[in-house]
């Protein structure tokens, strides 16, 4: 354990450079690297976590599992995420994320490559679960890393261009995934993106760096000369990591935000997971079809999430709450258009489907980080992202589980064909996101710490 704790241990200072012309050329060159790698390593990470979204009618009708075990299967990864981003958001804080992101990633494609040679429920619980662990590893490092090479000023902005990583990915996976499963079966949407994932971790090594102490450069906030009015001031207080990071656990805002971030979450992985199914089962598209409209709906995501940041940064003065709630107000009607709109409209079901991915994307900026960040120290933003990510994939678990049960007793069976009753699962759905927006508001006036 000594051993394994000193390979994922963060590097040494190296003697600071006194160039100053050195260190911006540096600092402007592994920024760039950073920002990229995090960016494209998380986007790509999300093809090993969201297969199973795709490959469900084909396990269905193939008499593999039942809805409701998939929704059990599904559920395991969603409770040991939701772990993994606690004690690996804690961990992440302290450790050199240019190994700890690529070992998470490189783990969770090998589990892909194994679940795409067998078939056996308990196994699947197993190995579904343990991927969830080791996708935990990708957020916090994420999230550290940015800490150390952007300054408070350039937050929203730059959490933003990362947030698309999530758009990017549930693309990558509804486009080409199903188009794999489609040609070849639903072994190739594990071994596919497992074998590319191998590659992806070995890129991430390579273009990953360590804190810039670490390079021989100074703070970020004494390079940018942005240490803002935090309460905590890193150079000024003697107070510990652990300190702060139990700071982020006995605040009540947190808590709140933990809990709209859950309720956000269970909407956002009901329509990930089933949202194929959705499509295939009442609308009657095929599985390319339904994948493209949802990839659609991300690529919208990609242009939420960055708006968010720019919008909040630039016209409320790095205050979330007037935006979380503008947002939130359009996922709620998008969601109404979508399940409520007449069976053959394609072209209202899928502007529906991207007015929803724009604006779930900013809420996933806000309520899945970016304000958990804002109003916890910068020395433990890892603890402050894992800390929200419990409450996030408890509710996308607790989703899982009761969609699962709810399409599972919807169905019946004619002529020995099954059809799925969808109504009781989106009433649950539509409820969480209407209360996640509550939950929401009530922060309004919470502010930011530094």
């Amino acid at each position: 354990m000594h051993a394994f704790f000193r390979f994922f241990a963060a590097g040494k200072d190296k003697p600071l450079i006194r160039d100053a012309t050195l260190v911006k050329r540096l600092y402007k060159r592994n920024r760039v690297t950073v920002m990229t790698a995090i960016t494209m390593g998380y986007a790509f990470s999300y093809t090993c976590r969201l297969v199973l979204s795709v490959v469900k009618k084909p396990l269905i009708d193939g008499g593999l599992f039942t809805a409701n075990e998939l929704g059990i299967i599904g559920s395991a990864f969603f409770y040991t995420y939701a772990m993994g981003r606690l004690t690996n958001g804690f961990l992440a804080d302290h450790a050199n994320v240019k190994r700890f992101f690529p070992v998470g990633l490189a783990v969770s494609a090998l589990i892909n490559l194994v679940m795409g040679g067998t078939s056996t429920l308990w196994l699947w619980v197993v190995l579904w679960g343990l991927n969830g662990w080791f996708q935990g590893f990708g957020s916090p490092a994420s999230v550290v890393a940015m800490s150390h090479w952007f300054s408070n000023r350039e937050r929203g902005r730059y959490y933003g261009i990362w947030s698309t990583a999530h758009s990017m990915g549930e693309g990558l996976t509804f486009l080409v995934t199903s188009t794999l499963v489609s040609a070849f079966g639903w072994r190739a949407g594990f071994i596919g993106p497992g074998f590319f994932c191998v590659c992806v971790a070995a890129g991430l090594y390579a273009a990953l760096q360590d804190r810039p102490q670490t390079l021989g450069l100074p703070a970020i906030g004494d390079w940018k000369e942005d240490h803002g009015p935090s309460l905590v001031q890193p150079e000024k207080d003697l107070a510990t990591t652990g300190r702060m990071q139990r700071m982020v656990v006995r605040m009540p805002a947190m808590w709140i935000l933990g809990l709209a971030c859950a309720a956000m979450s269970a909407t956002r992985y009901a329509i990930n997971s089933w949202g194929i199914l959705f499509l295939q089962e009442t609308r009657g598209y095929s599985l390319v079809q339904a994948g493209s409209i949802l990839g659609l709906n991300t690529v919208a995501g990609i242009v939420g999430c960055t708006a968010y940041g720019f919008i909040s940064d630039t016209f409320f003065r790095a205050r979330r709450p007037p935006v979380t709630l503008i947002y939130g107000v359009i996922e709620v009607f998008a969601l109404f258009v979508i399940f409520f709109t007449p069976i053959g409209n394609t072209t209202v079901l899928t502007l529906s489907f991207v007015l929803y991915g724009f604006s779930l994307s900013g809420l996933l900026a806000a309520l899945g980080g970016l304000f958990a960040i804002d109003i916890a120290s910068k020395r433990a933003s890892g603890a402050a992202m894992g800390f929200i990510g419990v409450f996030s994939y408890l509710g996308a678990a607790v989703q899982e589980r009761v969609s699962g049960y709810l399409i599972q007793h919807g169905m019946t069976v004619v002529n020995g064909v099954r059809h799925y009753d969808f109504n009781r699962a989106i009433l649950f759905w539509i409820g969480t996101s209407i209360f996640s927006l509550v939950l929401a508001g009530s922060l309004w006036r919470v502010k930011a710490a530094d």
